[in-house]
């Protein structure tokens, strides 16, 4: 009898283990499915502040969790304002999917020409520029050298994983297609 009542308590014990020991948080399992979606030269994105166009001090690493499409770019650059149409549409579909478009802006003058550019283009997405005068420059400096090619013209953009990698870089405007080709196996 205590033989039939072990077994039995055995057996059910090993169901529980089964159905229980396997369970990953939906947090763990995705960080996995992003690690072998992840080229083999991902680089960590390097961290950085810069202040938004309403004042705020915006650190990437507070982005963490988040896929961010980092675009540099600048007002007077003609296809950079050929591809704010295509970010304002990426912003406004996947930011429910954990989508975060920044926008760093490069010798474009003060905040104030900045934020009159972003309002008369209707830009959607975080737009961050100069805290004191040139920090984006250190900015654009960090992200050539982590990748291994200065940022000689824009617009560049850098898709980085939800983990901080960047994981695509664009010279050059793309579409809204071309970019949520690459971005859809991060959402």
């Amino acid at each position: 009898m205590k033989i039939k009542i072990l077994f039995h308590i055995l057996i059910i014990s090993g169901f529980i283990v089964l159905f229980s020991c396997d369970k990953k948080s939906s947090n763990e399992k995705h960080s996995n499915s992003v690690q072998k979606n992840r080229p083999p030269n991902a680089v960590r994105a390097p961290d950085f502040t810069l202040v938004s166009l309403e004042g705020d001090q915006i650190t990437l690493s507070d982005l963490r969790g988040s896929v961010v499409l980092l675009n540099f770019w600048a007002t007077w650059c003609g296809p950079c304002i050929m591809e704010i149409p295509d970010l304002n549409r990426l912003q406004e579909k996947y930011q429910d999917k954990g989508l975060e478009v920044v926008g760093i802006t490069l010798t474009s003058g003060p905040p104030e020409i900045i934020s009159k550019f972003a309002e008369d283009q209707g830009m959607n997405y975080k737009v961050l520029t100069d805290i004191m005068g040139s920090e984006t420059e250190v900015v654009t400096n960090m992200y050539g050298q982590a990748t291994g090619s200065p940022i000689t013209g824009v617009p560049t953009s850098f898709i980085i994983d939800r983990d901080g990698y960047i994981v695509k870089t664009y010279i050059g405007p793309r579409s809204e297609r071309i970019f949520y080709s690459d971005l859809k196996r991060y959402l």
